[in-house]
């Protein structure tokens, strides 16, 4: 009986330290690359999130804007970084779109150098013309686009 307690004992207290010795995610400050210009939807959207991830994780997550040729330089910085989930990519389908018009010239894959974490935002999206034109639906438009083609 004394053995089997001292081994318990034992073995409750080897995991103990590891448990004591395994730090939490995140440890320490994460960082968000956004690809694309302050003040644009996918910048205030990734800073609401950000702040949202802040609170109740207990670290800071940092928005850090990176902007410029289609959120190429964004994506790659982050294909490039350490897999060790301190810094994000909060992108749009460009990700996906570049590497696909780009034909290979980006240097990453969207599909082996990124896992998907989360669908943070849906944008609609609208489409807007003058009133003049007296266009009221895509059907308008698209009737026309085939009265008038060029």
């Amino acid at each position: 009986m004394k053995r089997t307690l001292a081994a318990l004992t034992a073995a409750a207290a080897c995991a103990l330290a590891c448990a004591a010795g395994a730090q939490g995610y995140p440890a320490r400050p994460v960082k968000i690359l956004v690809g694309f210009a302050a003040g644009g939807p996918t910048d205030v959207i990734a800073r609401i999130v950000a702040q949202d991830m802040t609170g109740p994780l207990g670290q800071s997550f940092v928005v850090e804007n990176r902007p410029g040729a289609n959120a190429i330089i964004a994506t790659e910085a982050v294909a490039r970084s350490a897999p060790d989930g301190y810094t994000l990519l909060f992108s749009s389908l460009s990700l996906l779109v570049n590497a696909i018009l780009m034909e290979g010239k980006v240097r990453y894959d969207p599909f082996k150098d990124f896992a998907p974490v989360s669908n943070a935002a849906v944008l609609p999206m609208v489409v807007v013309t003058s009133p003049q034109t007296r266009l009221d639906s895509m059907q308008d438009l698209i009737a026309l686009a085939r009265a008038r083609p060029g």
